[in-house]
């Protein structure tokens, strides 16, 4: 990364991270899977401007995204009782907001899973590398916005939730 792109972005502190922060994050292979653990997700905030004609949210790469955004996709029209996800990233980051509906991101880093509650278009939830993700409990008319750090890459999903665990260095028999 060049003096000039590092300058820039320590000018431009996102509202999660510390500029030293944002440096680290940027780093595509500045950080092993191992470090990456489901205890430090969370449901981030986005800027809800009010207005009477109707409210706008908004988000920008490095300001409210702690990543570069190099792909958008929506999941919508998911069948009653139906799954979305069931895989893992080595590379990929994502932002996942409930822009209409609500639904359940279940995230699994082979040592815990938590789950969470997306219902609202002014919160997203942070996804980085190395962690399994499943939706689900999607409500009538629910639609899922992603925003990805990577274009699509085949080779940067894990599907098959053992090869997941050996890939996280995780014993099947720790995993409850």
């Amino acid at each position: 990364m060049s003096k000039a792109t590092k300058e820039t972005i320590s000018q431009r502190k996102g509202f999660f991270f510390t500029a030293q922060e944002s440096l680290f994050y940027l780093t595509k292979d500045s950080f092993s899977h191992e470090e990456m653990k489901v205890s430090e997700a969370k449901i981030i905030d986005i800027p809800k401007i009010e207005d009477r004609r109707g409210n706008l949210s908004v988000v920008e790469e490095y300001n409210h995204v702690p990543f570069h955004i190099a792909r958008a996709y929506w999941l919508y029209d998911v069948p009653g009782g139906e799954s979305r996800g069931g895989h893992a990233h080595r590379r990929l980051k994502q932002l996942l907001i409930a822009v209409s509906g609500s639904f359940t991101v279940t995230l699994d880093d082979g040592h815990e899973r938590r789950k969470f509650l997306l219902n609202h278009p002014y919160q997203g939830l942070v996804i980085e590398t190395g962690i399994w993700r499943t939706l689900d409990d999607f409500s009538s008319g629910a639609v899922c916005l992603v925003l990805a750090s990577e274009v699509y890459d085949e080779s940067d999903y894990i599907y098959d939730y053992q090869e997941y665990l050996k890939y996280k260095g995780v014993k099947p028999d720790n995993n409850g």
